[in-house]
């Protein structure tokens, strides 16, 4: 069974890129199921309208993370659509749901979204314990994580806590990937982050004057703004046996438009 893990999608321009790309790429790879992260639709945030048309490019499930609920429309949405996924570790006074088991031909699949703790602006739920409570409660055998945090050594030592127990772990959030990709030691496949889908001139997705600006001590006088240009699509695939749940390989990938 062939996985698609895409990384953030950043701005309009991306998920215009993407409605292009990402069912050719699907069908080229002959993938079964696509996980999409998505919280930067809107640059930040993303809203219903922006998540329904991921599902339409090719996402069987959209991930979030720490914008999750940057755009107010946003809420209602995630109670009502089971395949939208935010942190499961944050309050469980947020609405929707960060983890869903879904049918495929090779059987359910187990999706978690989890998010870290090192760096972020708030206080999550501890995501190594969070994660122990889903995996006692799924009948899933293959099981994907999109752990979305900043540590580059948190990512990896919630994949190595959880080899042997799940079938794919892969970062997001910082929008840049790494070449790290391997299958661990007791069969879970592994990236540090999966990088970026959005404009290739750009800083995280966004025109590099603002970025630049923040960093020279410039207020922040309009809303981050994405790049102009062409885009680019990273991510990764992850061979899975269904059988077992372990993962056979790991590819990373980058698609330039």
């Amino acid at each position: 069974m062939n996985i698609l893990a895409i990384g953030d999608v950043v701005g309009e321009n991306a998920l215009t890129f993407l409605r292009k790309t990402l069912w050719g790429y699907r069908r080229l790879k002959a993938v079964d199921f696509c996980v999409v992260n998505g919280e930067n639709a809107s640059v930040v945030g993303i809203s219903p309208q922006q998540a329904d048309e991921l599902f339409a490019a090719g996402a069987d499930v959209v991930t979030l993370g720490n914008h999750a609920f940057q755009k107010h429309t946003i809420l209602r949405a995630l109670d009502d659509k089971p395949a939208l996924l935010r942190p499961a570790n944050l309050s469980p006074l947020s609405p929707g749901a960060g983890w869903g088991e879904f049918v495929t031909p090779f059987g359910k699949v187990a999706v978690l979204n989890l998010i870290g703790r090192c760096g972020m602006d708030f206080g999550p739920d501890n995501p190594f314990y969070e994660a122990e409570r889903i995996l006692k409660k799924l009948t899933a055998k293959i099981i994907l994580v999109d752990f979305h945090a900043e540590a580059t050594s948190e990512k990896a030592a919630l994949a190595w806590h959880l080899d042997g127990r799940i079938s794919a772990l892969w970062g997001t959030h910082t929008h840049v990937q790494t070449s790290d990709a391997r299958v661990l030691p007791e069969g879970a496949g592994f990236i540090t982050d999966l990088g970026m889908t959005g404009p290739v001139d750009s800083i995280l997705g966004v025109r590099p004057e603002q970025s630049i600006g923040r960093f020279l001590g410039e207020p922040k006088r309009v809303p981050y703004t994405q790049a102009d240009g062409p885009c680019k699509m990273e991510g990764a695939i992850f061979e899975i046996d269904p059988n077992t749940g372990k993962c056979l390989s790991v590819e990373a990938l980058r698609i330039i438009g």
